[in-house]
């Protein structure tokens, strides 16, 4: 019998009536013949009243506690729905994070797994139960309650299929799967049927928001098969996979957006060794990501020196870099929030020169202006400023075609899972990820 985890997101479990359509999806997968561990996410708005809530009662409310509080939400969809599922006649049992021994280290709104145990799981699909589990949620060493930040709902789901070597595991969520741009500013976007691991890291760590980035990596690092697909549609949607022969067919997969990031400029940072460390090192104590960093050109022994970061960490950046630039005997520290980040990519692009090329005609055609740009081998990175993005997004995505369905890419009807070795035997041992790269940028949950 074959092993599936499903995730349902916030707007699939957004009400009693649509959690009903999730638990029919369930009863309608277990009856073909399906092992089920069911991974939701709080009901649609109940984290963000939660969080509304812990601010209402103090302007910083401590870390530790809105982790206990806003860990709630997923208790609660994951019991509603074990409820239902009982109700149609499914035998369904609901599990929270410390139920499965989901282990986190210690950090408080941005956790990261370390390990769970298969027991409780392995009893209780062996009774022929349907498992459901609170997502987004973990415990640490001391017991304490732990979240994932947002999107860790898709990570929870990742780390189960890798620990329960599962065939594969379904992400569901309002859209049809992933796209070559946001359809809701490129109207020409379409789904991408397969897309390689790589791709979809970069997408989601640019600004896609259809996964989060460290479910792709987990995924990668455990080649966990993940589906994107609709709650709502029985379209296949998009399937995440270890595909070299359909990646080779593309030159750029996508083009993604970001503007929820601000741009730092310390100014007149003294141009000698070690200074960057101290800057960076400052930010790193604080577990704020950063990603595009750019200096200048040294003169009269100073330079200025600008990176990008999250907006959920501008403040705590302030704060840091204030601290930071009296200590170095920087001028000072100046933050811009009017910027985005548009970017390419694709696996295609080592082996094929002028990519980047196209991209800077194709800006400086639509009079988008360049501030910061970052490469890798499979993207590049401009920062520009955050009211030309639509107008952006949309002049990559024809410049590059991707309007259209390239010869060769493969379709919906051929596009079928990947076949995993099932190996579930009832066990307490620990099993799953142990260290992962932090990641650039955080998705949602």
């Amino acid at each position: 019998m074959s092993l599936i985890v499903q995730k349902y997101g916030g707007s699939s479990m957004g009400s009693i009536e649509r959690i009903g359509q999730v638990a029919e999806r369930v009863v309608h997968s277990q009856r073909g013949g399906t092992s089920l561990v069911v991974v939701v996410s709080a009901m649609q708005g109940e984290t963000d009243r939660l969080l509304g809530l812990a601010h209402a009662a103090c302007a910083r409310p401590d870390a530790r506690e809105t982790d206990q509080l806003i860990a709630t939400g997923e208790q609660v969809a994951a019991s509603l729905l074990a409820i239902t599922l009982v109700a149609r006649g499914i035998k369904a049992v609901s599990l929270t994070a410390a139920q499965m021994r989901l282990r986190t280290d210690g950090v408080f709104s941005r956790a990261r797994i370390l390990s769970l145990e298969r027991r409780a799981i392995d009893e209780a699909l062996g009774r022929g139960a349907v498992v459901v589990a609170t997502g987004f949620q973990g415990i640490d060493d001391h017991g304490n309650l732990t979240t994932l930040g947002r999107g860790g709902s898709d990570t929870t789901a990742v780390a189960l299929a890798a620990a329960l070597r599962a065939d594969e595991c379904e992400i569901y969520t309002d859209v049809l799967g992933v796209y070559t741009a946001d359809p809701n500013i490129c109207p020409t976007a379409r789904k991408i049927d397969v897309i390689s691991f790589e791709e979809m890291l970069e997408m989601a760590s640019l600004g896609a928001k259809v996964l989060q980035i460290r479910s792709v990596e987990l995924a990668m690092n455990h080649k966990v098969p993940v589906r994107v697909r609709s709650t709502f549609s029985e379209d296949r949607g998009t399937l995440v996979t270890d595909d070299e022969e359909a990646i080779e067919r593309l030159v750029v997969r996508g083009v993604s957006h970001n503007k929820n990031e601000v741009k730092v400029t310390l100014r007149h940072v003294p141009d000698q060794p070690g200074v960057a460390a101290r800057v960076f090192t400052a930010l790193a104590l604080q577990h704020i990501n950063v990603d595009v960093i750019v200096q200048n050109i040294s003169e009269a022994g100073t330079t200025d020196l600008s990176f990008t970061v999250g907006r959920a960490d501008r403040v705590a950046t302030e704060q840091v870099m204030h601290a930071v630039a009296r200590d170095i005997g920087a001028r000072g520290a100046e933050v811009e929030d009017s910027i985005a980040k548009v970017s390419i990519i694709g696996v295609g692009m080592v082996a094929h020169p002028g990519v980047a090329a196209t991209m800077f005609k194709a800006l400086a055609a639509a009079g988008i202006n360049i501030q910061m740009i970052t490469t890798s081998e499979i993207k590049v990175t401009c920062v520009i400023d955050r009211e030309q993005t639509e107008r952006a997004v949309n002049a990559l995505h024809a410049a590059f075609t991707l309007d259209r369905v390239t010869h060769g890419e493969r379709t919906s009807s051929d596009d079928r899972p990947v076949a995993r070795s099932s190996n579930r035997k009832a066990s307490g041992a620990k099993a799953g990820p142990t260290k992962h790269a932090r990641p650039t940028a955080r998705g949602r949950r």
